[in-house]
């Protein structure tokens, strides 16, 4: 089984710039998910939205070729890429010929589908949009949507993730309503560096008390943990302790070595938002 501290991360790399799959390194979601109470299917579907800003490669003339990567893996997948392997898989692109932008489409395709999709009985897809520089001009930014718990005048004095200062009123009728911060900090599993994010919080239920979720997420200052497994913590700790008829959770952090995470759990089916960036990332 591939463990997060047999990857490149925190490891001094050699940048290969001639296209190579292996580069790919994957870790499965299982044991990470144990630890939140999860065993067997997840009480939630979703997907990661992977943002991939410096892909480049060369076309048949020896030219420098550039997009923006859009990647959708399914939280079904029973893996997840590390991120230092992917943008050394992109690197890898760097000085490659390919005949056209389905070629490199198409392999970037193949390839990540079968990292996340290695060990399943029943194989799928990752989806996959490449954005050319002609509609680079296109590209949106725009800030979550919601009501913004940092306008809060709270007190933190946790930094590690502390599910008990979720509650929620189950006297008084559901409501339904969106919640959002930008105060979601998370370091590194392995190398311990800072990812800086935003979280959107949607629920039907009893209302959840808005100081104590702002301090919760706060309490993540000094956890370490992967983008995808904070969002599930994050999830599960909500689904969990104050029973939500519906809840979605979506999370947008800033890039790190040109690529985004972009985790989104959510107890029910749902279009899958579009993955515009925030001003941070």
């Amino acid at each position: 089984m591939s463990t997060p501290e047999q990857s490149q991360l925190g490891r001094a790399s050699a940048y290969a710039d001639q296209y190579d799959a292996a580069l790919l390194f994957p870790i499965p979601r299982a044991a990470k998910r144990a630890e939140v109470g999860i065993a067997g299917n997840p009480p939630f579907f979703g997907a990661d939205l992977w943002t991939a800003y410096e892909l480049s490669w060369l076309n048949p003339r020896g030219k420098p070729q550039v997009a923006i990567a859009h990647i959708t893996v399914p939280c079904e997948t029973p893996n997840i890429v590390e991120s230092k392997s992917f943008k050394l898989y992109l690197n890898s692109f760097n000085g490659t010929r390919f005949t056209s932008l389905d070629e490199v489409r198409a392999r970037i395709r193949q390839d990540v589908s079968e990292a996340v999709w290695r060990g399943a009985e029943h194989g799928g897809s990752v989806g996959l949009r490449l954005i050319t520089p002609d509609l680079f001009d296109q590209q949106q930014v725009h800030e979550q949507d919601g009501l913004l718990l940092d306008r809060l005048d709270i007190e933190c004095a946790q930094y590690q993730p502390a599910p008990e200062r979720l509650f929620a009123n189950h006297d008084e009728a559901p409501v339904t309503e969106t919640l959002v911060s930008h105060l979601l900090k998370s370091n590194c599993l392995v190398t311990g560096q800072p990812d800086w994010g935003s979280v959107q919080i949607s629920y039907s239920g009893a209302q959840i008390d808005q100081e104590g979720l702002l301090q919760y997420i706060v309490s993540f200052r000094g956890h370490n943990e992967f983008h995808e497994q904070c969002v599930e913590r994050i999830f599960m700790d909500i689904w969990q302790r104050c029973r939500p008829i519906k809840l979605a959770v979506y999370a947008r952090y800033t890039r790190r070595g040109g690529l985004d995470i972009n985790p989104l759990r959510t107890s029910h089916p749902q279009p899958m938002p579009h993955n515009i960036r925030t001003a941070r990332q």
